[in-house]
């Protein structure tokens, strides 16, 4: 079965065959969304075909990925995917909710959300036998291809700001990348690879440019729609037909950061594509969170737009701080057209989360605790019921910026080794 059938501009909504276009919509610019063979894939599976599966990963979900499977076995390529999703009644409660999960993707084989699109792109730089794949990043997506390039050999080159945390850049180097460190923001970091890869003919993963980078990205969606099936959450069971769905019953809401806007738009695939196979009865409400410092997306949503503004970006939460968002149009979209909203938060909230969480066993980011701050804020503010079902996403490990970590908690004191120094600093 050819399942991968080629492109649909997300602009002018002009077809293209999959040999046809590599990036962007040569009109005008626009993300493609990849097209598969639905029908194809309706007649030859059924939800359990894919949830029966033994593997845990990404990989369980191939029919409905626009690559074959990849080669060898038991690579990290192999393990991305299947990350947990907590409770947390603690939290819950404190809010003032009734029921909170949180999808961890700081369980990837490089610790964050990245590795998924990471994975595919990979895979299809494999397929189509592409020497270099090249990427900018602020770190985790550079991260996720390195080390999905370490996996099967495959050569990488990463370009990132000079301002990107240490570890991230430590992660890079040790992966075995050829890293070549900016002197200006992200976006001059964009524009540079694309320019090198136009001159050398390298296989470009960027983000919001790459169309296999949300492919990969909405793997996430089919994880969170095979969990909540056992939860009883409505529209997320599987249904022959949405009109099986009581329309007045609570959906899902799900909370994500907001950066460049690929990883909403990659959620919102994963969800379309279920629903037009019919194997959900209605998309879950997805809320976009963005750092009050990089807030372009907010800024177009709130204006009823979906034209993005550029920002001169400013945040403690790097792996978000862009300037000007390459996936903002569908980043807007994955809100509008489920119910949702954007909401905005200023770093010392970002950095609260970031303790509030730790609270509960999760180290996560800036980037990733900022959707956490965004329910914080959605609750504050009156904007959310409190018998709604939400699911907050992480996107990456605390252990990617320990810098920022360290001004979310107080310091350890230091004493010296006596017990009258213990007993002071515990009265």
């Amino acid at each position: 079965m050819e399942k991968f059938i080629g492109y649909t501009c997300s602009i002018c909504g002009q077809d293209y065959g999959p040999g046809e276009i590599t990036y962007t919509c040569p009109k005008d610019g626009g993300n493609l969304d990849v097209v598969l063979d639905y029908e194809a894939i309706r007649r030859k599976y059924q939800p359990a075909d894919l949830t029966s599966r033994s593997n845990p990963s990404i990989w369980r979900y191939l029919p409905l990925l626009p690559v074959e499977a990849p080669a060898g076995d038991g690579t990290p390529l192999h393990m991305v995917g299947g990350t947990p999703v907590y409770s947390l009644p603690r939290l819950a409660e404190k809010l003032g909710i009734k029921q909170l999960w949180l999808k961890d993707e700081s369980r990837n084989p490089t610790a964050s959300f990245k590795d998924r699109a990471s994975a595919v792109v990979v895979t299809r730089a494999r397929e189509i036998g592409a020497e270099v794949v090249v990427t900018a990043s602020t770190g985790n997506a550079g991260a996720a291809l390195a080390g999905m390039a370490a996996a099967v050999g495959q050569q990488a080159i990463i370009f990132a700001p000079k301002s990107a945390p240490q570890a991230k850049v430590a992660q890079l180097l040790v992966f075995g990348a050829k890293v070549i460190l900016v002197d200006g923001s992200y976006d001059d970091a964009f524009d540079l690879t694309v320019k090198a890869s136009q001159e050398f003919g390298w296989y470009c993963r960027n983000t919001g440019y790459n169309p296999f980078t949300v492919e990969g990205k909405k793997s996430a969606a089919f994880e969170i729609w095979e969990f909540m099936q056992s939860q009883m959450v409505s529209g997320m069971r599987v249904t022959p037909s949405a009109a099986t769905v009581p329309v007045n019953d609570q959906r899902l809401t799900i909370f994500v950061s907001v950066g460049d806007g690929n990883i909403i738009s990659g959620i919102h695939k994963g969800f379309k594509d279920l629903h037009t196979l019919g194997w959900i009865g209605r998309l879950p409400r997805i809320i976009g969170v963005q750092a009050e410092g990089s807030a372009a997306i907010t800024n177009a949503f709130r204006a009823g737009s979906e034209v993005i503004q550029a920002v001169q970006a400013k945040t403690i939460a790097d792996s978000i701080s862009v300037d000007f968002p390459r996936d903002g149009v569908r980043a807007v979209r994955a809100a509008t057209e489920t119910g949702g909203t954007y909401l905005t938060v200023a770093d010392q909230d970002i950095l609260d989360a970031i303790a509030d969480l730790g609270q509960m066993g999760i180290f996560a980011e800036p980037a990733g605790a900022t959707a956490y701050a965004g329910l914080k804020a959605a609750k504050a503010q009156g904007w959310l019921e409190a018998d709604t079902p939400v699911l907050v996403m992480n996107t990456g490990s605390g252990l990617k910026d320990v810098r920022a970590a360290m001004q979310a908690v107080q310091p350890a004191p230091i004493i010296e080794p006596t017990l009258t120094a213990l007993k002071g600093i515990l009265k």
